[in-house]
């Protein structure tokens, strides 16, 4: 698939911060594995799921924004294609997160 010409990359401070989260992430799931693994106590395994959910869902929030705030900013602004474009792509976006 080609970049769209209206795809502006993710901004250095977002990149960083959805970086940290994604580690903090990967290290809760290996903390789950681990307590599986030694058989802990169910309600205690749950709770590091839903801090990993949190995780992911934060950094999610950040390159949901850093697309609305660059790429989607700047396709509406070109106008045209680029904005029939984007706006296809929100919709589809907002139906995979609806369902």
């Amino acid at each position: 698939m080609s970049k769209p010409a209206h795809a502006m990359g993710i901004a250095d401070n977002t990149k960083r911060d959805i970086l940290k989260r994604l580690a903090r992430a990967r290290g809760q799931v290996e903390g789950i594995q681990r307590m599986v693994e030694e058989e802990r106590y169910c309600p205690d395994i749950l709770q590091q799921f839903a801090a990993v959910h949190s995780a992911l869902n934060g950094a999610e929030k950040l390159l949901l924004t850093n697309h609305l705030e660059g790429c989607v900013t700047h396709a509406i602004q070109l106008g045209g294609e680029p904005a029939e474009q984007v706006r296809e792509e929100i919709v589809d976006l907002l139906y995979r997160y609806v369902r």
